[in-house]
């Protein structure tokens, strides 16, 4: 299997660093070409959300949930703080200050360009207890949970825990820009294609947006991913994402059932979740 480069983590800050530099670069860019349009910003990461209703998960959670961990890359805080606070995570400083780049004098200036939105890419996450001594501890997930065809788990609570985490610490309109699932999706001898998975996940899914929604965070709007299948980065055309069957060999498409659900559900803007 073709495997990517692993760098060492000066490398991975210094990426990081220029990614963001460059976004704040394109901020300004098109700021001044069309002065009326509405940037956003759309980073990614698991939602972690509380085991129970109890205080003290909430804060564990939270705490995961931004939380400067060896996985950089997806780290929600190391990719929005400098966006949105105009500065890295303190977390991030105390573990990783010698391997950090040299910080122009008007590079956090740049980065944190104003923005209208916030976008969030959220397909799962992990239940968090509080660990009994100011931190926090990841749950093992049950025998049998719920998972989908590409072993990714179902956690409906992560898209009501994540926007509303988002929401206490950056202050900005939400839209979930990306959501949704993976199944062995096959055309059935009445030449439909039946996806009932897929049409429970997303009605589990958006009840926990409308929740966050009703509780008060600014939600201007949620993207499925995706219309079709389509060549997904880390599977290719072996998963499929899409409320539109493609046929790979001839390009054919057929309109999958949840298609047809989501269409239904659109109409009342949820009403009936």
């Amino acid at each position: 299997m073709l495997r990517g480069f692993t760098t060492p983590l000066w490398d991975v800050l210094l990426m990081t660093h220029h990614a963001l530099l460059a976004h704040g670069l394109a901020v300004q860019t098109l700021r001044a070409l069309s002065p009326s349009t509405k940037v956003g910003y759309a980073p990614t990461g698991s939602a972690h959300y509380p085991a129970t209703e109890s205080s003290e998960d909430r804060e564990a959670a939270r705490k995961a949930y931004f939380a400067v961990e060896d996985w950089l890359t997806w780290s929600v805080s190391l990719w929005s703080d400098p966006v949105f606070l105009g500065k890295y995570p303190g977390e991030l400083l105390e573990k990783y200050e010698q391997y950090m780049p040299k910080i122009g004098s008007d590079d956090m200036k740049i980065i944190s360009a104003p923005l209208d939105f916030l976008g969030q890419n959220i397909y799962n996450g992990c239940p968090v207890k509080a660990d009994g001594r100011g931190g926090y501890e990841y749950l093992k997930r049950e025998t049998g949970y719920a998972f989908t065809a590409a072993k990714w788990p179902v956690t409906p609570e992560a898209l009501y825990w994540g926007p509303v985490f988002l929401a206490e610490r950056y202050r900005m309109p939400l839209y979930i820009t990306e959501n949704g699932l993976s199944s062995a999706d096959v055309v059935s001898l009445d030449g439909k294609v039946h996806d009932p998975a897929r049409i429970d996940f997303l009605h589990r899914y958006l009840r926990c947006l409308k929740k966050a929604a009703s509780d008060g965070v600014d939600i201007r709007g949620y993207f499925h991913w995706c219309l079709t299948d389509n060549f997904e980065w880390a599977k290719g055309y072996t998963d499929r994402f899409g409320m539109v069957y493609c046929d790979f060999k001839t390009q054919k498409r057929i309109v999958k059932d949840s298609a047809w659900w989501y269409r239904d559900m659109i109409k009342t803007n949820g009403a009936d979740l």
